[in-house]
């Protein structure tokens, strides 16, 4: 991207106060704001297709750096899969709770051990912070931006943006959708308009430069599909694909987009490669996609793995670019192939002609929560 491009969309941050970008290497370890959503999914982003949900400061800051198409929670629940983003453990590991134990090896443990100042905050002490930065130690914020769920309330300002809002291209499902889908846009672009203000403080406290910026969510929503809102604790691609952006000038290259399969729990891995951190001394499913990220080559003996997993109570995912398989413990199970039936709307695992790729799909699953449940 040339210097002109990149203030282009810097400049849209920070309302046109542009940073003066000096030909220098970046650190080797960056601050790090890691923004975590709830509730959304990627589905509804500009950036990911979208024509009707208007989020178009994610969709300047996704091109500021990779995006990665492909990236899916752990679990349909946003607690547990918060739990598997901050620990690189999956939800059997976890309990499939929310809520984690003391002696779990947690991303912001990592870091302190580091020397990084690490908070959790909220948007206005996210602000405050970025206002007033150390200069004395590299932080990590952790910023939890408000939940999207049900009633979706949102100031007067946004509401009025969808008021007259069809959804044609969202299809959506039930009596009252659409008046619910307002609401819900309304919502989604108060957050977009949240980022916006976070992002623009990082770039007026000229922090941008020395730091990586990771944008996803705990979960998504299936916003009317399926008959039903929330995540429903289903599989369904609108509850569990999430939006996924890295953003570091001068080494995460903007306007990437990757289109690899990559999970919740390779976020742990990911970071501990990017800052030279060795791995917490637990048993980890995840791989780091830095290498992805940061747009070089895999070596040519390590190519990128072609299925993902989740787990939530009685029911497990095994995801690969074509199929997905739903076991659910004790009732029916699911294949769809998403190339020919992308809505999932066809159930085919009693299809004779999918036997294969189901009793492939089991295998793998069976194979992954036998070896990451402990």
């Amino acid at each position: 991207m040339n210097l002109s491009r990149r203030h282009f969309f810097i400049g849209s941050f920070a309302g046109g106060a542009l940073p003066a970008f000096a030909a220098k290497t970046a650190p080797e370890r960056p601050n790090v704001l890691l923004m975590l959503a709830e509730g959304l999914p990627a589905w509804v982003l500009g950036s990911y297709g979208n024509k009707e949900f208007r989020t178009p400061n994610l969709d300047r800051l996704s091109q500021m750096g990779t995006r990665f198409t492909h990236h899916f929670a752990a679990a349909p629940a946003a607690g547990v899969n918060r739990g598997t983003l901050l620990t690189g453990r999956t939800p059997m590991q976890l309990h499939d709770s929310a809520d984690l134990r003391s002696s779990e090896i947690t991303l912001q443990k990592l870091l302190e051990q580091q020397g990084y100042l690490q908070r959790t905050t909220d948007l206005a002490e996210a602000a405050e912070l970025l206002n007033s930065p150390s200069t004395e130690k590299p932080f990590c914020l952790t910023l939890n931006l408000p939940p999207l769920r049900a009633p979706y309330d949102a100031p007067q300002k946004y509401q009025e943006l969808y008021g007259q809002t069809k959804f044609n291209t969202v299809n959506p499902e039930g009596a009252d959708a659409v008046v619910t889908l307002r609401k819900a846009g309304a919502a989604i672009t108060a957050l977009d308009d949240q980022v916006q203000s976070i992002v623009a403080k990082l770039i007026q406290s000229k922090l941008l430069e020395r730091t990586l910026v990771i944008f996803t969510s705990t979960c998504g929503d299936l916003l009317s599909h399926h008959g039903t809102w929330g995540t429903g604790n289903t599989m369904y691609e609108e509850a569990v694909a999430t939006p996924m952006f890295w953003v570091w000038p001068g080494r995460v290259p903007a306007q990437a987009v990757r289109p690899e399969l990559i999970s919740a729990y390779d976020l742990v891995p990911s970071l501990c490669e990017t800052l030279s951190i060795d791995l917490p001394a637990r048993t980890l499913c995840g791989r780091s996609y830095m290498l992805l990220a940061a747009g070089k080559p895999l070596p040519k003996k390590q190519p990128w793995r072609t299925s993902v997993f989740a787990h939530y109570r009685t029911s497990g995912m095994a995801r690969v670019p074509r199929h997905k398989l739903v076991v659910h413990d004790g009732g029916s199970s699911e294949l769809y192939d998403l190339i020919a039936d992308p809505a999932e709307k066809v159930n085919q695992y009693e299809n004779s002609q999918f036997v294969v790729v189901r009793n492939e799909l089991t295998k793998g699953l069976a194979g992954w929560k036998g070896r990451y449940s402990a």
